[in-house]
């Protein structure tokens, strides 16, 4: 498993939050996301041999998101 913060722009409440974390935790490969409207950005934990950081980013960005 490796962990990765990605930094996320656009979010404005709680709604949001769940959006995102629930976009990432149905990708195949991901073992957990925690996403917080406060420092906004979100830590996952995933395994690089299944999905990639890129396909993260993309899929914050699909959600309507700014993501890097």
């Amino acid at each position: 498993m490796e962990n990765t913060i990605i930094k996320i722009g656009g979010m404005s409440c709680q709604g949001c939050v769940s959006n995102i974390g629930g976009v990432l935790a149905g990708l195949p490969g991901v073992a957990s996301a925690d996403v917080s409207l406060e420092s906004a950005e979100a830590r996952v934990a995933f395994d690089p041999q299944v999905v990639s950081r890129a396909v993260l980013v993309n899929a914050i960005e699909d959600a309507g998101f700014d993501a890097e």
